[in-house]
Order: structure tokens, then C-alpha cells, then sequence
């Protein structure tokens, strides 16, 4: 079967009040133009490892405005696709100023077919029901859909990818049916996003993306043991270029506007092409990311956008650490320092959004703090080694696991919701993935900005029910005190607050939506319910509940306003 010449998108990335980039992925060297509202915009491919992509930019367009946009390649129109037929005309919608942000998100979702041996084995994917609903019934769309990591899983693939694999290589030999090189990502990207509804969807709503470890492999950057176990396979110094690279050219290049990207050292190189024989920017890539994994200030992944009244920071929490004894901490110096200046108050809602959950049960919190100071010497080598194994086996490498970061993340939180960097805003909120279930917690404060963790994980790779139940346990009960006073057994410093659970634990695969309405911050769940003998998944809502602004002179935190679908 011949390969379309349209391999992979139409995507819609970056979108402000004027401007859109739409990415996409050819089958060759190409010229690539968005027409929308009488007008066009072009821009040629480049390649990366034989691959062909551009990003269009699109500009001069109205604010608040919705516009249906074609593609064309050579000429050739390939956007819409005949067969993709039953969704609404791809379109640009540009922010309307003033208007209030709503914004989807989520993490976690797995490359497995959308029939029912696949729902049997991975659940319902959320983001299928999500496009579909949208698709059909007239709903608001967000103006940003954010992905919280392990959007593909390159350590955990599906039998589609193994029959790739097999047709390159011999799975048999290391790294098995785990990815090799950048060959092997473009297709597990593809498997990813080729799905109809999708496909359709990301052509229409706005994205940003961040990684986390299975973009990689699971426990990247757990500490430096892992590293240098990491290190010494074969195979693995390809693995990280090629995942890095291909991270970049997916996910990363759509979540920089046009103006950053300007500053960025490859695309400048893509952006001074002269035009002609297409640019072939491999080697530059490979370099660019052999660095970032060698040394984690030397690029910058995580990134900040504001949306009048509200900030959101994406920040990277894996390629950013610090892994050296001394310094150990999940955010080195620069990027500790580029978060420090974006930490500000007078917005309405301040949103962190981190793969990691900033505020995990603090039973766990308790957990990972202990394994970190044990694994570190508190208790001596022959504990370290013990606490090592444990953290790689239990994956206790998230926030409370690097706790000199933490304390500093959580004292720029203090401050922000205090009012020392500006107006406090009503809400200092993080948004998280990564744990394969949802809850809702919040910082006991008596005054200033409500501080919350909200997390939604996954979209489609639910946790066995063992695990379930273990997460459930330490969410709730005996589990704090006793974590407690495990860490305070490996002299580790306490919180500088107290926070509990307010909504949850669930374990459905679903996507979370949050809108800034007029009494504070409203927050829905939603899942994918197929029908008895049905194929097409709806939508369905798992949870729901408003962070109400707290009110002038309040001293004590008011009940939130919960509800279900």
C-alpha cells in the first residue's frame, strides 16, 4: 500500500489572538500551505533521519474568531481527507481577549487499537470520547489541550509495534520490543495520533506537551545509579538521542511561538534556510540532544504562557535534574531560576502544570522523602543500597523524593499565595499525571490563595487492581502519620504545610477540564463508556468540583462546591 503524502496531521500547536502554527509530517520533500479565510501561508520540509516536517505559521488572523483552514502539499490538497469523513471542517480558533482560559489535560496514554480486545486491555481511551463528543454535540471546546507526559511509551510497546520492530530488526535481542532508534519513535508516534477522531481532533484543538519517563524509559533520571546502570547498556546512548530528537520535533517545536523558536539554536538554522534542496537537520538534532541529556542546562524543555487573567507554567521534571549527591535536586540551578521569575502573583489563577504531581498523598510524600534520605547513606551503605532498589521498584522519584526542590518550590508557593510576589491570585494550582489515578488535595491555608493538586491520570493505561489498592491506602489514614514518622526516623525536614485529599482517589482513564469561572475554579472528569455491542465510546463524567474563591477576610477554608455527571 502506498504511503499518503500526508503521513501524520494535520496538528494545531501554538494558537494565540493572532497567530497558529499547524504541524505536519510528509512522506517527501515538499512545499506545505494552510489556506484559511482567502488567504495562505507556506513553509518547505526538513528532515530529520529521512523524515519530512514543517510547521506553518499562520498570522493576521481576528481574535475570537473560528475559521475552517485546508492543507495542501504541492499544490495538492490533503487536508480534509476523503476518508476521515463525519467531523466538523478543521479549524483555527484564535483567543478572544477577556475571555476566561478552559483547558483540558491529562497524561499517560497508550498506542493500542481502539476495538475491544484494545478497551479490554487498556480501558476506553478518554481522549477518543473526548473527540468524538466534540465532534457531535455542540460542546464549548477548551482553547488548550495540555499532555502531561507518556504520550507514547517507548519502554512498554504494543503488539503493532512489535510487528514493527520485527520487520527492522531481531526483537530478540536488546533492546527487545523496547524502542531502538529514531526509526522506531516516528512510528509509535504515528500509531499514536492516526486514529480518525484524533486526528481530527488535534487538528482543531490547540496543544502543548510536556515528557515524562516512559517518553523515555520508566524511572528516567530516577537518581544516578540509574544513570550509570543506564549508561553502561549498548543500546541506550541511541535510545536517549533518538527519544530526545524526536521529542523535540512532536511534541517540543508546537509549544514554542514563533518568537521562541527564533531563539532556538536548530530552528534557527531551519528558519535562515534559503530555500531550494531541503534542509537536513539531523546531525544538528542529535547533537542538540545528546547535550540536553548530558548536561541539563544546556536547553531549556519546559516553558510559560499567559492567558489574561490566568498563567500557565509547563515545567519540565525529568531532563531538568540534578542527579549529583551534593546537589541532588529535580530542578537544577537555571531551571530553578527561570521557575523562580515566572512564580508571580497578580493573575487570577496561577497553574503549574509538572508530569509529577507537586502534592502527592502525603502518606507517599512521607514515603519517597524516607526512601530519598535512606538511598542517599542516612542509614548507612548497606541501608542506601536497600533504599535504592525500593525506589526503582516502586518508582518513588516524584517531588517528595528531592526534597531540597521541593522545600524551595513550596516556598515560592507560600510566598505567591501569601501576596509577597504580587496580588495573590485566587488559586496557586498544579496540575499533574503520571500516578494512573485521580484526585483532588489542597494545602490547609487560613488565608491567601487556595493552594491545590489536581491530578488526572490516565487517558488509556489503567493501573492493575492490586495497585489500586495500595494507591487508595496510601491516600488515606494511617498512612501519614506512620510516613511521618518514617522520615522524620532519616532526619528529614517536615512540609512547610499541611495538605489532604478533598476529592478522590479514582482510577479511570479520563481527561480532566478546567475553566476559570465567576465563583473561582471549576474542575471536571470525564471518561469513554462503550455501549453493549456498541463501538464508538461516550462521554461520560467521573467527577466535578469548584475551587471557590476564597472571600475578602476569610480565615477559614469554605467547603468546595463538589458535584458528579
Amino acid at each position: 500500500m502506498t504511503t499518503p503524502v500526508l503521513v501524520l496531521g494535520p496538528m494545531m500547536r501554538f494558537v494565540d489572538q493572532t497567530r497558529a502554527s499547524v504541524w505536519v509530517e510528509t512522506r517527501d520533500t515538499a512545499r506545505v500551505a494552510v489556506q484559511a479565510g482567502g488567504r495562505e501561508w507556506q513553509a518547505s520540509t526538513f528532515a530529520v533521519h529521512g523524515h519530512h516536517y514543517a510547521l506553518v505559521d499562520v498570522d493576521g488572523l481576528e481574535p475570537g474568531t473560528v475559521t475552517p483552514y485546508t492543507v495542501t502539499i504541492d499544490g495538492v490538497k490533503v487536508w480534509p481527507e476523503q476518508d476521515i469523513g463525519g467531523f466538523p471542517p478543521s479549524a483555527i480558533a484564535t483567543l478572544k481577549p477577556g475571555k476566561p482560559l478552559r483547558l483540558a489535560y491529562g497524561s499517560c496514554r497508550t498506542s493500542v487499537p481502539h476495538d475491544a480486545a484494545g478497551n479490554r486491555s487498556h480501558g476506553v481511551d478518554a481522549l477518543r470520547a473526548f473527540a468524538l463528543s466534540q465532534s457531535g454535540d455542540g460542546r464549548p471546546r477548551p482553547d488548550l489541550v495540555v499532555f502531561l507526559g507518556d504520550q507514547v511509551y517507548a519502554d512498554a510497546t504494543s503488539k503493532q509495534m512489535h510487528e514493527f520492530i520485527k520487520s527492522r530488526r531481531d526483537i530478540r535481542k536488546p533492546p527487545g520490543g523496547e524502542l531502538q532508534d529514531y526509526e522506531e519513535y516516528a512510528h509509535l508516534y504515528c500509531l499514536a495520533w492516526s486514529d480518525p477522531a484524533n486526528r481530527w481532533l488535534l487538528s482543531t484543538l490547540p496543544s502543548a506537551m510536556i515528557f515524562d519517563d516512559h517518553d523515555i524509559r520508566d524511572d528516567w533520571n530516577a537518581s544516578r545509579s540509574w544513570r550509570e546502570v543506564m549508561g553502561n547498556k549498548p543500546w541506550w546512548r541511541r535510545r536517549i538521542t533518538a527519544g530526545l530528537a524526536s521529542y523535540w520535533v512532536y511534541q517540543h517545536l508546537g509549544n514554542m511561538s514563533p518568537q521562541e523558536r527564533l531563539a532556538d539554536p536548530v530552528w534557527q538554522k531551519v528558519a535562515a534556510h534559503p530555500g531550494g534542496a531541503e534542509l537536513d537537520i539531523t546531525q544538528d538534532l542529535d547533537v542538540l540532544a545528546e547535550q540536553a541529556d548530558r548536561d541539563p542546562e544546556a536547553y531549556r524543555w519546559s516553558f510559560c504562557r499567559d492567558f489574561g487573567g490566568t498563567r500557565l507554567i509547563v515545567l519540565d521534571s525529568r531532563a531538568a535534574r540534578n542527579l549529583e549527591p551534593d546537589h541532588r535536586a529535580l530542578l537544577d540551578d537555571q531551571e530553578l531560576a527561570w521557575l523562580d521569575e515566572r512564580m508571580r502573583g497578580g493573575f487570577r489563577h496561577l497553574l503549574v502544570a509538572t508530569s509529577l504531581p507537586f502534592l502527592l498523598p502525603m502518606g507517599l510524600h512521607h514515603l519517597e522523602s524516607w526512601d530519598e534520605a535512606v538511598s542517599e547513606g542516612a542509614w548507612g551503605k548497606l541501608a542506601a543500597k536497600a533504599g535504592e532498589k525500593l525506589r526503582q521498584a516502586f518508582d518513588l522519584e516524584h517531588w517528595g523524593a528531592f526534597q531540597k526542590s521541593f522545600q524551595q518550590v513550596a516556598a515560592m508557593v507560600t510566598e505567591v499565595a501569601d501576596g509577597a510576589r504580587g496580588p495573590a491570585p485566587e488559586t496557586v494550582t498544579f496540575i499533574s499525571g503520571d500516578v494512573h489515578f485521580s484526585y483532588v488535595a489542597e494545602v490547609e491555608r487560613a488565608s491567601g490563595s487556595r493552594v491545590i493538586q489536581a491530578v488526572c491520570s490516565p487517558i488509556r493505561n489503567p493501573l492493575p487492581r492490586l495497585l489500586r489498592s495500595f494507591g487508595a491506602v496510601m491516600s488515606y489514614g494511617f498512612a501519614a502519620p506512620v510516613g511521618a514518622a518514617m522520615a522524620r526516623s532519616a532526619k528529614v525536614q517536615d512540609p512547610p504545610f499541611q495538605w489532604s485529599g478533598i476529592k478522590g482517589p479514582w482510577f479511570d482513564n479520563n481527561l480532566a477540564t478546567l475553566e476559570a469561572v465567576p465563583e473561582g475554579l471549576k474542575l471536571w472528569w470525564e471518561k469513554g463508556v462503550v455501549e453493549r455491542g456498541g463501538t464508538d465510546p461516550r462521554l461520560e463524567r467521573v467527577a466535578e468540583i469548584t475551587v471557590a474563591s476564597r472571600k475578602a477576610g476569610e480565615t477559614a477554608r469554605e467547603p468546595l462546591q463538589e458535584g458528579t455527571g
